[in-house]
Order: structure tokens, then sequence, then C-alpha cells
């Protein structure tokens, strides 16, 4: 097999869970355009349609399909959907995630509320596919994580805007995420499924202030934000044979910013 062939998903039934965002809709397309038969979810089921359409206007051939993450029976409900649908599952992306918290002084209820989508959830969810993988005797996860969960907010990146970065749920539970993917990949491993997380920087996008563009910019070593194309090749790597000997590993995509 040639090394450009070794990052071929044909063949392959790859799942991204949270497809409707800036970085998901990126992971979506990378995994169908590399030849996975691919299915994305999202809360909201009435979204589907249109989401479905905005990626074949593309030329991108994916499949929405509701997930409540906070539920154990709508995870087991997915799960056996895209077998009956496909008949295995070689890929998961744990990309969801649900912003419930606005920053430090919030109701203890939204911490909790958090916990159970983004942790508890995106535990049940790894739990159900990846034991699916082992039985099949193999497959592969990724976590989609944050260089929030490798370092600490930087205040100076917000003043003078009315937003900012100091959301603590999102901090444990991406830093909870990184050490979890050790444990998955351990525990998986000798299943011969592998386990790997990505941790994006900041992404830009048309709500961005241009002068944060800027400020953040400076914070790294290529001098900018991540684009809607930045993430493709890191997902397309990890979930491919390319990476057969990849697992427990923890890659930044960040442009730099937390190697500065």
């Amino acid at each position: 097999m040639g090394v450009l062939n070794q990052f071929s998903l044909q063949g392959k039934v790859s799942l991204v869970t949270g497809g409707s965002g800036l970085y998901g809709q990126q992971i979506v397309r990378a995994l169908a355009e590399a030849g996975a038969t691919t299915y994305f979810t999202a809360r909201d089921k009435t979204k589907l349609s249109g989401l479905e359409s905005d990626f074949a206007a593309d030329g991108v051939t994916a499949t929405g399909l509701e997930l409540q993450q906070d539920s154990e029976a709508s995870i087991l409900a997915l799960r056996d959907e895209i077998v009956r649908r496909s008949g295995c599952i070689d890929i998961l992306v744990n990309n969801a995630v649900a912003r419930t918290m606005s920053g430090w002084s919030d109701d203890a209820a939204k911490f909790d509320e958090s916990m159970r989508i983004n942790a508890t959830g995106m535990f049940l969810v790894t739990r159900a596919f990846g034991d699916i993988m082992a039985e099949q005797g193999g497959g592969t996860i990724i976590q989609v994580g944050s260089i929030q969960g490798m370092i600490g907010p930087d205040g100076s990146l917000y003043e003078g805007f009315d937003f900012h970065g100091f959301v603590p749920d999102y901090f444990f539970h991406k830093g909870g995420m990184v050490n979890f993917t050790r444990f998955a990949a351990s525990y998986y491993g000798p299943k011969g499924v592998r386990c790997n997380c990505v941790s994006p920087g900041g992404i830009a996008s048309y709500r961005t202030p241009q002068s944060f563009i800027e400020r953040y910019s400076q914070r790294t070593l290529l001098g900018r934000m991540a684009n809607d194309t930045d993430l493709m090749g890191a997902i397309v790597f990890l979930a491919s044979d390319a990476s057969l000997y990849v697992t427990g590993a923890n890659l930044p995509v960040d442009g730099g910013y937390t190697a500065k």
C-alpha cells in the first residue's frame, strides 16, 4: 500500500457527533471526502435535512441523525440505527458540546447540566460505540478537545470586548477529555481500538470581530486564527491507517498557540 493510500477512508463507516458547528462541519466534510460513509448528529432533528442539503451543495454526502447526548437511551438508539444501516462503525468523532454556562457566577444547575451532556454523555457515547468496535476487532475514536483543556484562560485577550473566556465547565470537561482519551486508549488498545484527542485553537468566523482576530493571531506562532479547513487533515490522519501506531495522544491544532 502506498503511503497516500493509507489516508483513504474508503469502506469505513464514521460518526461525528455535533456536526453543525464550525469544527463539526469541516470534520464531516473531511471524513466524507476521504471516502467514509458518514453520519453526523444534531440535537434539533428539524435541522438535519437542512444540514444534509448544505453538505450536498458542497458535494458531500452525509446523513444526519438525532442525538440527545444527555440521554443514554438516545445514544443506544443512535448506535443501533447506524449498525442497522451500515452493519458496523469504524470511526467515532466526539465533537458535540453544549455551552450551558456563561460565566463563573452561573447557577450550579448549569454546571450539572454541562457535565451530564459533555462529560457523562461523552463517556456513554464512547462506551456504546467503542464496545461495538471492540467486538468488530478494531476502530478509532477521536475526541475533539480544545487548547482550553490544556491551558488556563488569558483574560487580556478579551479586554474591551463584550465576551470573555472564563467559562468553568468548558475548561473542566475539555481538560478531563485529554486524560479520558488516555484511559480509553488503554482500555480498548488490546481490543484493536485506538483513541486520540485533537485540541483545536480558536477559529475565526463571520461573527468574530476583526480586532479580536488580530489580537489572538499575535499569540500564535503562525500569526492567524484557524479557518474552516484547518482541522480536516488532522482528523483524516487520526481516522485512517496512516496513524495505526498512534493512540493515547493529544494533538494540538492551534497554530502554535500552546507552544509559544
